[in-house]
């Protein structure tokens, strides 16, 4: 499995917005800075039955890209535009780009092998500070990740 195939383009839509101050390829073990920061990492990774042979075994990676935002930002009202104005970027890239330039069969766009590109709200306390939190899920579902031999 070559990783970076996959993660650099998955990077690369979240620099190309121009809407974060930093894209992470790892989940912060310290709070983020001022401004939008993005954090992407691997989640899942398993079979995909229905996509899979006799000789070879097509695989589901899941990746988890979490966008954070200080609560104590202001304007505290451009929070949540801003934040959903990053996932609509995000999305709209990953819809566009669904084989991340031919690396991947295809983001699992609409679920067909499990949970769909989604994005879930919440909150996070890191380092003593709040953000406000939206995680991506992208799930990307790769031909032939593994030979079966008997």
């Amino acid at each position: 499995m070559d990783t970076s195939a996959i993660l650099d383009p998955l990077v690369s839509h979240a620099l190309a917005s121009g809407l974060f101050e930093r894209v992470n390829q790892h989940e912060p073990k310290s709070a983020p800075h001022t401004g939008l920061t993005a954090a992407l990492w691997g989640d899942r990774i398993g079979p995909v039955p229905a996509g899979s042979g006799l000789a070879r075994t097509t695989g589901r990676i899941v990746f988890n890209l979490r966008i954070y935002q200080n609560m104590l930002s202001e304007p505290q009202d451009a929070i949540e535009p801003g934040m959903l104005s990053a996932v609509d970027a995000l999305m709209t890239a990953y819809s566009g780009d669904f084989q991340l330039g031919g690396n991947v069969r295809n983001i699992d766009l609409l679920g067909a092998a499990g949970i769909p590109l989604e994005a879930q709200a919440g909150y996070i306390t890191q380092d003593g500070r709040l953000y406000r939190v939206y995680t991506l899920t992208v799930p990307a579902i790769v031909d032939d990740l593994w030979e079966q031999v008997a």
